[in-house]
């Protein structure tokens, strides 16, 4: 019996040796359309066009060509019902045992900047996904191939029925998959583009949250090493990973956190960080020079932390860095001899951060009991011309700088958090702690443990200060000026202190909780 293969795809990546070897090698007939069916003659093989088959043309600009019974008959048909196979032959439909179909690229389409609606809209796939859900419902009579990487799959198991069986439900699977991520993206759109939008859908809050995403990769285990876990996403179009282990759950997370943190500067800097904190950070004219800056701050948490810097990484750094055991290193590129001074630490992960994270990052997604929550990411430092010196003594161009830096940093530190600053470099770090003022005495100890001195160093608050302690506290330890928020009923108490003080301190009027 004839077997009849249906091929129609907009993504055509192996298409033609895939073809080849259905017709040569397993002697299937070629039914397509359009472009797909002039890449394949060109090709050489014979193909039989859809409107030829159904013996109705494309009409309507191609909008209906494939929504025809002797299509979907031939892909719905059962094979093991007689009825079926007798309704079949009484219409003519002859059975259609592989389909390949891809669908218009609506995501890419919509992705674009300059889009139109119209274009949008009439990259809205209609046949494709009609078939390949007719096909994806009768699996198990028919192979249904949505994706070009599956094609050496699909060849391997034609011939090979039990083989085959198991790899049409694995395909089949892929299929409604693929089909209601397409009819998200079509919905997420349009929701976009309503003329009259309800309010949450204005806020980029639409009212029913759907989220699908490609597994990226398994993982050993989670946070520990009791709990499964796996990466979804585009994760490894933002970084390259050169050599080294596996990344895990953990080195992910802090990888991003690190991503983050350094997008904040664009003169050269470095950072450090333990358990997505950062605890040192410093910048300077070279990677050297901030390196030195950054390790000062703490030498005894780096160990198995995370490094990031924001310029090419170059043997000199690699020196200083090959000393402490690193789990992960992340630069927008590596030197030939830094790498070389690095392969000798062949569990040690270097990671290229091939671009920024896009607009996909612009909004967080964190899991509560029965559900999730969802942000707009925090990327703003506030606007710099809306802080507000409300103390006597107005901060110096130098205090200034530092109470910047601080500021950068602070926002990426777990809450409660305190940073200590000098120049451009974190003096202290204290992050996560119940009550503000602990935050402050463990920055002011860990500046003590590295030996630094805090005198003439500013304090950063990533929120308000709710008593005048933690800024007491920051004075008692040798800082002359605070940058917090403001907005605490007791901030008339905090800026008295700090008058009291000679203190000079900054209001941004934005807060910045990290939990």
């Amino acid at each position: 019996m004839e077997k009849l293969a249906l091929i129609s795809v907009s993504d055509k990546r192996g298409l033609v040796d895939f073809a080849t070897a259905l017709v040569h090698r397993h002697g299937y007939r070629i039914l397509s359309t359009g472009g797909t069916a002039k890449l394949l003659q060109q090709a050489g093989l014979p193909v039989t066009e859809v409107g030829a088959h159904t013996g109705f043309p494309e009409i309507m600009e191609g909008r209906v060509k494939t929504l025809h019974p002797k299509v979907h008959g031939g892909l719905l048909c059962r094979r093991d019902k007689a009825d079926h196979l007798a309704q079949a032959q009484e219409h003519g439909i002859a059975l259609i045992d592989l389909i390949v179909v891809n669908l218009y690229p609506f995501e890419a389409t919509v992705a674009k900047p300059d889009v139109t609606f119209e274009d949008a809209i009439e990259n809205i796939d209609i046949g494709g996904p009609s078939m390949l859900r007719s096909a994806a419902k009768n699996h198990d009579s028919v192979t249904v191939v949505c994706d070009p990487d599956d094609f050496a799959a699909v060849l391997a198991s034609l011939g090979d029925e039990p083989k085959l069986h198991a790899l049409r439900r694995r395909l089949a699977l892929k299929v409604f998959e693929r089909t209601s991520s397409y009819d998200r993206a079509i919905a997420a759109y349009l929701a976009q583009q309503a003329e009259e939008p309800d309010l949450d859908t204005v806020a980029g809050f639409p009212k029913r949250y759907e989220l699908s995403l490609p597994k990226a990769s398994g993982l050993r285990y989670g946070e520990n090493p009791h709990q499964k876990a796996a990466l979804y996403g585009r994760f490894f179009e933002h970084f390259e990973q050169l050599q080294g282990k596996e990344l895990s759950y953990n080195n992910i997370l802090d990888i991003t956190s690190a991503t983050y943190l350094i997008g904040e500067f664009e003169r050269p800097t470095v950072a450090i960080l333990k358990h997505t904190n950062p605890c040192g950070v410093g910048s300077a004219d070279t990677l050297l020079a901030a390196w030195d800056k950054a390790y000062a701050t703490d030498k005894q948490a780096p160990f198995g932390g995370i490094i990031v810097v924001n310029q090419t990484l170059g043997a000199d750094l690699a020196e200083q860095i090959k000393e402490i055991f690193t789990e992960v290193i992340i630069a927008p590129a590596f030197t030939e001899e830094a790498r070389a001074i690095f392969a000798k630490k062949k569990n040690l992960r270097l990671m290229i951060a091939k671009q920024a994270p896009g607009a996909e990052n612009l909004q967080e997604i964190r899991s509560v009991v029965g559900g999730v929550l969802v942000q707009d990411r925090d990327m703003t430092l506030g606007n710099l011309k809306e802080f507000k010196v409300v103390t006597k003594r107005q901060p110096t161009a130098e205090e200034w700088a530092a109470l910047l830096f601080g500021w950068k940093v602070g926002k990426h530190v777990k809450s409660n958090s305190i940073i200590y600053a000098r120049g451009e470099q974190t003096l202290g770090v204290g992050a996560g702690q119940m009550a503000r003022v602990d935050s402050s005495r463990i920055a002011v100890w860990k500046a003590g443990e590295a030996g630094l001195s805090l005198k003439g160093s500013v304090v950063a608050s990533e929120a308000l200060f709710p008593f005048a302690d933690g800024l007491i506290a920051a004075a008692d330890a040798g800082a002359t000026a605070a940058i917090q928020p403001g907005g605490s009923v007791r901030d008339e108490e905090v800026i008295k202190a700090a008058d009291e003080r000679g203190m000079t301190m900054v209001f941004t009027g934005i807060r910045h909780f990290k939990h």
